[in-house]
């Protein structure tokens, strides 16, 4: 060690007087008071007193260069490298703070904390101290959770639908219920409408069309009764007294499958009868599409349609641009697509209070999924009406904002059939068997009806 004439106290590079505190959490550095003495100061003389300025005490700090090998060595001690991994640690505990809510599945009674109830469960009699404790995870626990409030929903539709058809007590005619499991797992309601007095000389399988559901077709299904018809109807996924989210439907494809193994009970139930099929908006476009299979075109007498899905318009461009990519992302997703002038469905204001007002009509807006559907079956029939061959009528009122009339235009002219039909009523909105003029319109489909038995 040496002294300056300026007495700034000059440290040995090898003079060690910085440590490590090891307290956790701290990282700081300590000056070791008394740790060194320089010889050529009087006893009574303070090494931590200098005459000079602060700039000179500065000039004299020695700068880290090349030669200050000793504090270059210092970061490979073994003290660096402990401190190293504890930062490293930080680090990835840091990282894995997103997953801290996270546990495992399992964990084992004698090597993990767990609560006091699991403890008792473990320490059942007979147990060994090493069996298991399961734990669900938070998030599966909430995807259960929203899985069951599912169903539960589902679950009201359907005891709603069911004491519908109970209570109905007509002297005419015979309503009765049946559930079906799908190929997928899932539930379906049916009904069925038979007359009492009239003798069967015909079958006709109703499909109701979006947000809807079967029983809105019961005074329909009577007036078929009266005139020697028995009706099925089915809700389809998602509708009604179904299985499924309300009014979601992930994809059409299964809702004409339904329909084809439906009508195969139906078929089987009635054998030699002639068999018709009625669908609806929606509905219209699940029966075109299940018509199309050759199987099922053989096992049916003719098709009518009312308001059919085969042209729809959404409310902006952009989405049939997006649909794809966002019915991916977020099927559930919830969007105003059609009926963009926000007219109403028909001219009868009961027949609307009563629709809106009916818990088992879904009335909240489209769900990107299901909308999809409906414009990825739509270009598939428009692409494919020429191979339609059955029997055809086709019923479309002029101020439809739902569904495009000139697309019903387009399908009689297209379809191969050598039946076919076409009455488009001046003025009538969408639902048209829920229109001012619903008798007329039922009158000719039952006379359309009567021409083919």
């Amino acid at each position: 060690m040496t002294c300056s004439s300026t007495r700034t106290i000059v440290i040995p590079r090898e003079t060690k007087f910085l440590y490590f505190n090891k307290i956790y959490g701290h990282s700081q550095f300590h000056v070791k008071p008394n740790y060194w003495k320089p010889k050529c100061l009087s006893k009574d003389s303070n090494p931590l007193i200098s005459s000079s300025s602060d700039s000179e005490r500065m000039a004299a700090v020695e700068p880290l260069t090349s030669g200050a090998s000793g504090r270059i060595n210092a970061l490979f001690s073994l003290r660096a490298l402990r401190s190293l991994l504890l930062l490293l640690n930080a680090v990835v505990l840091f990282l894995l703070l997103p997953f801290r809510g996270q546990r495992r599945a399992s964990a084992i009674c004698s090597g993990e904390k767990v609560g006091k109830d699991e403890k008792q469960d473990c320490r059942r009699k007979g147990s060994s101290s090493s069996s298991a404790v399961m734990r669900v995870p938070a998030a599966m626990v909430l995807r259960r959770s929203a899985a069951v409030i599912l169903d539960q929903e589902a679950a009201a539709r359907r005891s709603l639908a069911i004491q519908r058809v109970v209570e109905d007590d007509d002297n005419d005619t015979v309503r009765e219920f049946s559930l079906f499991t799908s190929a997928r797992g899932e539930t379906l309601f049916t009904q069925s409408w038979t007359p009492v007095s009239v003798v069967v000389r015909g079958v006709v399988v109703l499909l109701h069309g979006l947000n809807e559901h079967s029983g809105r077709y019961s005074d329909f299904a009577k007036q078929l009764n009266a005139n020697g018809f028995k009706v099925y109807g089915m809700d389809w996924i998602g509708h009604g007294g179904s299985d499924g989210l309300h009014a979601y439907v992930h994809s059409l494809d299964h809702a004409v499958t339904d329909m084809k193994i439906f009508l195969e009970k139906v078929l089987a139930e009635n054998p030699g009868l002639p068999c018709f099929c009625f669908g609806h908006s929606t509905g219209g476009a699940i029966v075109l599409k299940a018509v199309l299979d050759p199987k099922i075109e053989a096992q049916v007498s003719g098709i009518i349609l009312t308001s059919p899905a085969v042209g729809v318009q959404p409310s902006h461009p952009i989405f049939v641009v997006l649909a794809p990519v966002v019915s991916f992302l977020l099927p559930r997703y919830q969007v105003n697509i059609t009926n963009k002038k926000n007219m109403p469905v028909c001219r009868d204001p009961e027949a609307l209070v009563a629709k809106y007002s009916d818990p088992l009509v879904y009335t909240g807006p489209l769900r990107v999924r299901t909308g999809y559907e409906i414009l990825r079956t739509t270009s598939y029939l428009q692409q494919n009406m020429n191979r339609l061959r059955v029997p055809l009528l086709v019923l479309h009122g002029t101020d439809d904002t739902v569904t495009d009339p000139q697309a019903s235009q387009k399908l009689y002219e297209a379809a191969a059939s050598t039946d076919k039909t076409i009455k488009l009523f001046e003025g009538l909105l969408h639902d048209l068997l829920f229109e001012l003029e619903r008798e007329t319109i039922m009158d000719d489909i039952i006379q359309w009806l009567n021409c083919r038995v």
